[in-house]
């Protein structure tokens, strides 16, 4: 597995961890949908959450949420949809960030709720 695969992999995990400390029950990880996938879906009061996980080793480029851009942000919309619409489920929803810092020890974690409004994006 190449080291960029391993960085993602091993912050997906510790997003995991952190939504579970934090009272989120995981409902599917690496769910995908015609070529798109959303990382991590969630549920907590009775909100469905979907958590796109960035992780960097290095900041030397940008800081790991800034990777999530508007194709990106359209693309887990979409997927998002999708999922709604599969899962038969009548919940309100919204859209997360989970940015993870892998160089530090131990690591840094950032959790951006509510991190983007569909409506915003079409």
């Amino acid at each position: 597995m190449s080291k960029h695969n391993e960085t993602g992999k091993l912050g997906e995990e510790l997003a995991r961890s952190f939504l579970v400390k934090n009272s989120y029950k995981i409902l599917d990880v690496n769910w995908r949908y015609n070529h798109k996938e959303i990382d991590i879906v969630a549920l907590k009061d009775e909100m469905l959450i979907f958590v796109e996980v960035k992780t960097r080793s290095t900041l030397a480029f940008e800081l790991p949420q800034e990777a999530v851009t508007i194709k990106k942000q359209k693309n887990l919309v979409y997927a998002a949809d999708a999922y709604i619409q599969e899962k038969e489920i009548d919940l309100p929803s919204r859209f997360d960030i989970v940015a993870v810092l892998a160089l530090e020890s131990p690591k840094i974690i950032e959790h951006i709720e509510d991190a983007f409004a569909p409506h915003e994006l079409f």
